[in-house]
């Protein structure tokens, strides 16, 4: 059979002689053949708890539109110009601020912007890009889990807060979108770190596509209220990053109700675990580092054997993604005891990118990684505990080596869009 593996832009591609469990979400099969304004426009003119933004934005004088980042595959060029049109429909002279969350991530870079928003809305609107170490924030006070709550302080400001946003399984929030436009978007790195702490990261129930009992998305909602978050654009995508669905209106209601639909069609029962396991995280943008990768390695290993292989491919073409990330797994002596030193942490105690390399070492300490990327990241990919290849076929013949000829087999072309019920 042949299978293709999103990297980069293109494809990794290869043919093998035995048949493999495939498992795509149904939901990247053009259910929807309505054009992405149309969607855009029916879903704000019939928000979900809420009243239709032109009517939030009267008598407003400020307003901050909440937009995703460089990590995400949001269209905003179709949500953004419909979003700026409500606002301004009955209150023309509202001032506006687009504020790009981007949690801990690195700065956006203009042309990703440019990208992201198109050049009519680039030299038009005022765009801040938050720093989480640089922003001034303003302290809400202290969330369920005791953590402190500090916002951005063009948010707390601001008389009227609105976000765009996506919704996709997510590896230990449940679901990305909604929310997640707040915290960790727009926070200090305080809060994201008391946030993401161990012992939520290790909690049972932060995990994809749970949101009941979650206490990370537990003090994720309670943000929203906090910082006043009173709307949002939320859309679902397909494969091809085109829109297929969109939800409007109340933060928290229109959100569960995108988590609900895409949940009828990501979800997946795997027959049989896989001896070797071939995933990606849906090629660019999400396939933009090692650190972002780590989602899809999330979902292998749902779908993996004790001691299975998981092959990843990620063109990397920004490199590892955080300097804490990286060198937390080359300077530990394995990634078993770089588990077990970090589940001991406090939430004060959290650091940069803890989670991340959190859930690499627990990946790492039951399963072999082989990243396939590109060649400059070869030695970086060793010193981090995982296994380096060129090509998904030269991958699959060491896994092959490893695991026998009579080896189970699973894909997951993009393993950020499924939710995996496991099998045996």
């Amino acid at each position: 059979m042949k299978i293709e593996i999103p990297y980069g832009m293109t494809k990794q591609m290869m043919e093998i002689g035995e048949e493999a469990e495939v498992l795509t979400a149904s939901v990247f099969q053009n259910i929807n053949n309505k054009n992405p304004e149309e969607l855009v426009r029916q879903a704000m003119n019939e928000p979900i708890g809420s009243r239709p933004l032109y009517e939030l934005a009267r008598g407003k004088k400020t307003a901050v539109v909440i937009i995703s980042d460089h990590t995400r595959p949001v269209p905003s060029k179709y949500l953004i110009p419909f979003m700026l049109e409500e606002l301004r429909r009955d209150n023309p002279d509202i001032a506006i601020t687009l504020l790009v969350a981007t949690g801990c991530h690195r700065g956006t870079k203009r042309e990703e912007l440019e990208a992201k928003l198109g050049k009519s809305v680039m030299e038009k609107e005022n765009i801040i890009v938050h720093d989480c170490i640089q922003s001034p924030c303003i302290h809400l006070g202290k969330l369920p889990s005791g953590a402190d709550l500090e916002v951005n302080s063009l948010v707390v400001q601001a008389e009227l807060v609105i976000a765009e946003g996506f919704v996709e399984p997510h590896f230990f929030a449940g679901f990305s979108g909604g929310r997640k436009s707040i915290l960790p978007g727009v926070c200090s790195r305080k809060t994201v770190l008391g946030n993401h702490c161990a012992a939520f990261i290790r909690h049972p129930l932060a995990r994809m596509g749970i949101l009941e009992g979650n206490p990370i998305n537990r003090d994720m909602e309670a943000a929203v209220s906090m910082a006043g978050l009173a709307y949002i654009v939320n859309v679902i995508l397909d494969e091809e990053k085109q829109i297929q669905a969109v939800f409007a209106g109340d933060p928290i209601l229109a959100h569960h109700a995108g988590c609900r639909y895409l949940e009828r069609y990501c979800r997946v029962t795997l027959q049989q675990k896989g001896d070797i396991v071939i995933t990606s995280n849906g090629g660019d943008p999400l396939d933009q580092n090692v650190y972002q990768t780590v989602k899809c390695m999330a979902t292998a290993e749902l779908a993996s054997r004790p001691a299975g292989v998981i092959i990843v491919c990620a063109r990397c073409q920004d490199g590892i993604g955080g300097e804490a990330f990286f060198y937390a797994l080359k300077e530990c002596s394995s990634a078993r005891q770089l588990l077990e030193d970090t589940n001991k942490l406090s939430m004060e105690e959290t650091k940069p990118d803890q989670w991340q390399y959190q859930i690499l070492a627990r990946i790492l300490s039951r399963h072999t990684v082989i990243l396939v990327t590109e060649p400059e990241w070869e030695e970086a990919v060793r010193a981090m505990k995982m296994e380096y290849a060129s090509s998904l076929k030269a991958a699959y013949e060491m896994a092959k080596r490893r695991k026998g000829d009579a080896a189970k087999v699973v894909v997951i072309p993009d393993g950020v869009s499924v939710i995996v019920a496991a099998g045996d």
